[in-house]
């Protein structure tokens, strides 16, 4: 039986290769490094943590402190690949953390700085808390998951030093498992536990926050207060967690960022099947007798082979993990409730466009609007001429922008706000950085999909360090996103009020020269035409 629809499948159909969408979506910067047995003594340099795995040494660093590399779950290699995660085995004396761990294997390589610095025994994550934390501090706990669409990208290149240092809060960055090692929806793996899902990847991100709930408070953390957060395909991740009854009471607040619930769609349990069973096809894995043992056994690198060209959906819905499609179980009211933080960047399809179609005429963009949109196309070339944003590029990345990300953020949040606190913002800084690797000479990249987490983070992707102006907006975010994980409200002493998204879909706007509320978000971006028509966002 055919699968309906959705709009992230349209959102996809028109990219030039799921492949490439993976490549655009990459946030990925490698730091590798195996940890070394040599012991050193302790102190405010060197300070000792103990979790339930044992003790580990951490270091200081810039003004906080940071546990780098920590185990939350066993390797996930031979028999336990394509399982559910299962916890870390215990060391004996202290454990040195300072060094990062590897990514998870990339099925989607981009921007690495070192193609070898990859594994499959990749379940770690990241502390870092200010200098001064003690044990039972009970600082409120950000929780962050990186995105890449679900197929490459790694925690490490978002440092949580300067977040932990200004907010008084404890910072956690996690890697989970990636592509098909991540989501690979087969009945004969399914099979396993009562969950009985093929959603590795979200199964790790839940492990990982049960890992932080035992342990956080060695760390001067407070396990009743964790605030899920991700970009991309790690806002859509907190769509998963939000729509997971087992993750229910494991976090507290939830920040979606530039990945809405009714964008970000999971496909159903037949869809993912068909999707798996095809990628098993293409591994030399094809009797489903043999399946399972089949892949388990496959090397790494050709599974990454047997991908190419094949799409990565992320988490399935339809099973026991995740019953229901995040965005219906939010709208039903079905999903564990929590104040939200959502947001997007104000341009940020010029992203995918610039990595996808740079160099598009007027006469193609006119082209494919007519051919997506039918009938409904000269009503949609007439609200975005050429004429009036400058360029065929400039035009369709609007396009794109209004009719996905945007309005889809506001359709999100507002299925939010009906029930939850909601605080709806968009990024806004036209002179801002993007993905190191990404430039295409002559375009304005500027306020693109990632612009924002060098403003929130110690991020490495950056393709410029940001001003003095730009690290001031950054310093206000950081406030406001710290409030949030701490009261469940942005709430700053000193700066800009942010207002509750309601009825009007209030956002508050975050730029350099000017932070407001913007009460005109949804018409500045022509939702209503979009929500009337219910056509299709148009991708590049």
């Amino acid at each position: 039986m055919p699968h309906t629809t959705t709009r992230s499948t349209r959102f996809a159909r028109l990219i030039p290769s799921k492949a490439l969408l993976g490549t655009v979506l990459a946030l990925t910067a490698l730091i590798a490094g195996a940890l070394p047995a040599a012991a050193a003594p302790g102190g405010p340099d060197r300070p000792v943590v103990a979790v339930a795995q044992g003790a580990l040494r951490g270091r200081a660093h810039d003004g906080a402190q940071e546990f780098l590399g920590v185990p939350y779950a066993g390797a996930p290699v031979g028999e336990f690949r394509l399982r559910a995660p299962r916890e870390p085995s215990p060391w004996s004396g202290v454990r040195e953390a300072d060094r990062q761990g590897p990514a998870c294997l990339q099925f989607s390589p981009f921007g690495l700085r070192d193609p070898l610095a990859v594994s499959e025994d990749c379940l770690h994550l990241d502390v870092y808390r200010p200098r001064d934390a003690r044990p039972g501090d009970r600082l409120p706990v950000i929780f962050w998951m990186h995105g890449g669409a679900y197929s490459q990208g790694t925690g490490t290149q978002f440092g949580g030093r300067a977040m932990a240092a200004l907010t008084n809060s404890v910072v956690v960055s996690i890697n989970y498992r990636l592509g098909q090692l991540g989501y690979l929806g087969l009945p004969e793996l399914a099979g396993e536990g009562a969950e009985r899902s093929g959603s590795f990847g979200l199964m790790d991100q839940i492990e990982a926050l049960r890992w932080t709930r035992r342990n956080i408070a060695s760390f001067g953390g407070n396990p009743g207060n964790v605030t899920v957060s991700g970009q991309s395909a790690g806002s859509g991740s907190v769509c998963g967690l939000l729509a997971a009854p087992s993750a229910a009471g494991l976090f507290h607040r939830a920040v979606l960022q530039s990945g809405p619930c009714t964008l970000l769609r999971t496909p159903d349990a037949e869809r993912a099947a068909s999707e798996a069973r095809a990628f098993a096809a293409r591994a030399g894995c094809a009797d489903p007798a043999a399946v399972a043992v089949c892949l388990r056994a496959a090397d790494g690198a050709a599974l990454v082979d047997a991908a190419r060209t094949l799409p990565t959906s992320g988490p399935a819905s339809g099973d026991g993990l995740l019953p229901r499609d995040p965005a219906g179980a939010i709208a039903a009211g079905t999903w564990n409730k929590v104040p939200v933080l959502i947001g997007s960047t104000r341009s940020e399809a010029r992203f995918f466009v610039a990595l996808t179609q740079p160099r598009l005429t007027e006469e193609e963009y006119e082209r494919q609007v007519s051919a997506t949109y039918g009938a409904a196309g000269p009503e949609v070339l007439a609200r975005y001429p050429v004429a009036a944003h400058g360029s065929p590029y400039l035009a369709l990345s609007a396009l794109m922008t209004d009719s996905a990300f945007a309005c889809e953020t506001a359709r999100t949040a507002r299925l939010f706000a009906r029930q939850v606190p909601t605080f709806a913002y968009e990024f806004d800084d036209p002179d801002s950085p993007t993905l190191a690797g990404a430039q295409v000479p002559g375009l304005d990249e500027s306020n693109a999909h990632s612009a924002e987490l060098a403003y929130l983070y110690d991020f490495t992707m950056g393709d410029r360090p940001l001003t003095e102006v730009q690290r001031a907006l950054g310093t206000r975010m950081q406030r406001y996103w710290g409030a949030f994980a701490r009261y469940g409200a942005p709430v700053v002493a000193g700066q800009t009020p942010w207002p509750a998204t309601g009825p009007a879909g209030t956002v508050l706007t975050l730029g350099p020269a000017v932070t407001r509320p913007d009460p005109a978000f949804a018409a500045d971006h022509q939702c209503a035409f979009w929500w009337s028509r219910q056509v299709p966002p148009l991708q590049g």
